[in-house]
């Protein structure tokens, strides 16, 4: 489906996940100021809607997945994440209830296995998961601009982003005094589809590399960019919003639980901030190095109006958190300093008591 906003002058499409919305509009910089201000929406009708109907589909989505939702209100808005087994990310989903259905936004690939997923776990529940991607879309913005939001029960559908402070039952392992997410106001309004044309012309649109920037200065994790198949909630601080660390059991709770009382995280994110005296701007997967040992990749880079070329990356959990790491972009090596989002003695919350060895003596 090709989006209306493409036929804005200026209009340039974004390749790869982004391919079907615009990557920007001719001026990447003065696009941004206007999405901070408040002042701007960005096209994100290539992602996925779902919805769930059925009186047990609250009680339904907290027993499976990692988030505490039984109790959600009408007009509530959270996040949730599918896990595996062993506590690895599957899948990372919005959620907006509205009183009758239950909302789910979240990255087009992903919406086909979720689907699937969830028609297996259905069991004899009074659950009626459905994509209606089709007929709805979402729109971006920095706060609720009073887009025309479907409302099928009365209440707007505007998804909140939970991200800009920790969620009840969750944990910041970022120990940062003005974690920079304290400003982040980030909206998703779902709109019918046939309703895009006419918010293309009534507001000034950004593209994506916008938005992008904007979230890597917020340090927002997102699955599709900082995710793999190794992925844990810890290593991205999803602790923060994503995760209830008090609710019943659900599919990989017992990795979640174990990591964050006894372990740590294997790998930590980290946003660093870039040398740009040679103009080069790494992609993802771009090695990250210390003296000359791969410890990470980049996983998303943004060139931002104020902060200049910027990136997030996993590392390896035990890097040295002052070394300046060193980016392969292409043929060139881009100094980077780190800011630290999560730090290298991330999780071990419990106070264990130390046990004597066995055998030894005791005095």
């Amino acid at each position: 489906m090709t989006s209306e906003f493409l036929s804005l002058p200026g209009a340039v499409e974004a390749t790869g996940a982004e391919a079907g919305v615009a990557s920007h509009y001719g001026n990447p910089f003065a696009e941004q100021r206007a999405l901070a201000a408040g002042a701007a929406v960005v096209d994100l009708s290539n992602r996925a809607v779902l919805s769930v109907r059925g009186p047990d589909r609250l009680t339904w989505i907290d027993s499976i997945t990692s988030q505490a939702v039984k109790n959600l209100l009408p007009g509530d808005s959270t996040e949730t994440l599918v896990l595996d087994q062993t506590g690895r990310l599957e899948y990372a989903v919005k959620l907006f209830e509205d009183g009758e259905t239950l909302w789910m936004l979240l990255e087009a690939e992903a919406a086909p296995g979720l689907l699937a997923w969830l028609g297996k776990m259905r069991f004899m529940l009074r659950v009626e998961p459905e994509d209606r991607s089709r007929d709805l879309a979402t729109i971006g913005s920095m706060g609720d601009l009073g887009l025309p939001a479907h409302r099928p029960s009365g209440e707007r559908l505007v998804w909140r982003d939970p991200w800009s402070k920790v969620a009840p039952g969750g944990y910041q392992y970022s120990a940062v005094d003005g974690h920079p997410a304290s400003d982040w106001n980030w909206t998703e309004t779902i709109v019918e589809r046939s309703e895009l044309g006419g918010i293309a012309a009534a507001h000034t649109a950004v593209g994506m590399l916008a938005a992008e920037a904007l979230r890597i200065e917020a340090w927002r994790p997102r699955l599709a960019t900082e995710g793999d198949e190794k992925t844990i909630p810890h290593e991205l601080d999803w602790l923060r919003s994503a995760v209830h660390l008090a609710k019943g059991c659900y599919r990989g709770q017992e990795t979640v639980a174990k990591v964050h009382n006894l372990g740590h995280p294997p790998r930590r994110l980290v946003m660093l901030h870039l040398d740009g005296s040679d103009a080069v701007l790494p992609a993802p997967q771009d090695e990250v190095t210390l003296d000359g040992k791969v410890v990470g990749r980049i996983t998303s880079s943004a060139m931002h109006f104020e902060l200049g070329p910027i990136a997030l990356a996993v590392i390896k959990r035990t890097t040295d958190p002052t070394a300046t790491l060193s980016v392969t972009a292409g043929n060139t090596v881009v100094a980077a300093a780190q800011e630290i989002i999560v730090p290298p003695d991330a999780g071990a919350v419990a106070a264990v008591p130390r046990l004597p060895r066995l055998g030894a003596v005791q005095r």
